[in-house]
């Protein structure tokens, strides 16, 4: 699989409670770690056995050198574009004791990825494309060439970035977070946001991720509802990013809709047990373990 996006470096700060304004809380720990929704994704789906490349854009300092070791180490191909006098991306993220994650980011407009910056057999021979709508133009091109060599497009969008909705017309699998429905077409109910969205881009598939809801996805026809595992929680910085990567996979295995769902959704609990946005990756025997013997949170969907 190939994706083309974020990249970033996580500072996560362990701090007792969420700080109030104006106040001092101490940190319990800090951790500086690489992260970013595309280059996790593919980091995860590697690990799992998946052949993988990177598209994304670096800049030249510390940080990138950080990145580019770890895809590297990980056996990951990486297409670097670097951005000359220019800071790679940076996230600082609050986890407080229920794991939850606040993200503060930084981005420098020189890290945009243009379009033109891209090579067209970079995308062309993969199984399938990631996407996350971050470097908009550029996902979108990556995109139709995707789409023009019958190679199905994942979406993983969080934000209504400018130009998202031409990228939404060459995606197959859009999954996205439970308020980015309400971003494009003004419906908060997600039973009503979802076929909207599938009816009118024509995805495959319309999918949100809930949290401890799990997910819901709508396929044309009918909808399907997969549930968050219980794990003992220390950080959900990255469950989303896992959470792709598992569909990825599963995807390519030709495993069913609701297997794909549940084995995504294993995935994403078991990355929430350890610290960043890449620390739990499991492997697929012990993914595949959680969903035959693990538990469920109740179901609000």
């Amino acid at each position: 699989m190939v994706g083309v996006g974020l990249n970033a470096t996580d500072t996560v700060i362990s701090v007792p409670r969420h700080p109030e304004r104006g106040s001092k809380v101490e940190a319990a720990s800090v951790s500086v770690l690489p992260g970013g929704q595309v280059a996790s994704a593919v980091i995860a789906c590697q690990q799992w056995g998946l052949k993988t490349r990177y598209v994304g854009k670096l800049g030249d300092d510390p940080a990138a050198a950080l990145h580019r070791q770890e895809f590297s180490t990980t056996g990951v191909e990486a297409e670097i574009v670097t951005a000359p006098g220019c800071a790679s991306h940076q996230s600082f993220i609050l986890v407080d004791p229920t794991g939850e994650r606040t993200v503060i980011r930084r981005h420098d407009e020189k890290l945009l990825l243009h379009a033109a910056e891209l090579k067209r057999q970079w995308i062309c021979n993969a199984r399938a494309l990631l996407v996350d709508g971050c470097d908009t133009a550029a996902a979108t091109t990556a995109a139709k060439w995707a789409r023009q060599a019958d190679i199905p497009v994942i979406a993983d969008f969080d934000d209504a970035y400018p130009g998202i909705e031409e990228l939404m017309k060459n995606v197959d699998y859009l999954i996205v977070s439970r308020d980015f429905p309400q971003m494009v077409c003004s419906e908060g109910d997600l039973k009503n946001s979802l076929p909207l969205l599938q009816r009118h881009f024509k995805c495959r598939l319309t999918a949100a991720t809930l949290g401890s809801d799990g997910v819901l996805a709508w396929d044309g026809q009918q909808f399907h509802h997969a549930c968050a595992y219980r794990v003992s929680v220390v950080d959900t910085t990255g469950a989303g990013d896992i959470f792709h990567a598992g569909f990825i996979y599963a995807l390519l295995q030709g495993w069913s809709l609701q297997r794909q769902l549940d084995f995504a959704c294993a995935a994403a609990a078991l990355n929430c047990t350890a610290n960043g946005a890449r620390g739990g990756i499991r492997t697929v025997d012990e993914i595949e373990k959680l969903m035959a013997t693990g538990t469920h949170y109740p179901v609000h969907v």
